[in-house]
């Protein structure tokens, strides 16, 4: 196994661990007010939460940026729960153009904090900084591979739920949003650094 090939298994494990939950819930979360016929709106986002964390990744990696681990882990699940306050209310005080806006910077944002628990994992992996291109072009692959296999999921489940049992999508969006809300609040509260 190649060295490309050695950080894209690591990057595509590390999204997709269920023990790293936190980043799979701020996917479901961000993915909860769209549908399957809006995938390339999808594909934006995603793609725009791995350049945030990608941003990110190098900074911490090259030692540029450092956040303390304490308050990381509670960013990310203020993340989480803005994103899911945002799909309740945001959508009836913005127009769908600004929304998509609004969504994409959100993303962005949110991935460059969420690229700061991805990059206390990286850094502890590489050996040399100066070497950090292949890893990184590698793990930040795996990590997208992953999370685009996990907004499949995602989305196909929603697919089934709005067209085959025929739940409204308001009412998707509503207990998707509130159980993301509801879980990141209770992390939140676990990591409080204060």
């Amino acid at each position: 196994m190649n060295q490309f090939e050695f950080y894209l298994k690591l990057g595509f494990e590390h999204i997709a661990d269920i023990a790293a939950y936190d980043h799979i819930l701020f996917l479901v979360a961000l993915c909860a007010v769209y549908r399957l016929e809006e995938w390339k709106k999808i594909l934006i986002l995603v793609t725009a939460f791995t350049i945030g964390h990608s941003v990110t990744l190098v900074l911490v990696s090259l030692e540029l940026f450092s956040i303390p681990s304490n308050i990381i882990k509670f960013l990310i699940p203020l993340t989480i729960f803005l994103t899911a306050i945002h799909n309740v209310i945001g959508k009836e005080i913005e127009s769908n153009g600004l929304k998509m806006k609004r969504n994409y910077v959100m993303a962005l944002f949110f991935g460059m904090i969420h690229g700061m628990d991805f990059s206390n994992y990286f850094k502890a992996l590489i050996m040399d900084p100066s070497d950090i291109v292949v890893p990184l072009l590698g793990f930040n692959v795996g990590i997208e591979l992953g999370q685009l296999l996990i907004v499949l999921f995602i989305v196909g489940v929603a697919f089934l739920f709005l067209n085959f049992l025929k739940v409204k999508h308001r009412e998707w969006n509503l207990f998707i949003s509130g159980a993301a809300a509801g879980m990141s609040l209770i992390s939140m509260l676990e990591n409080s650094f204060w």
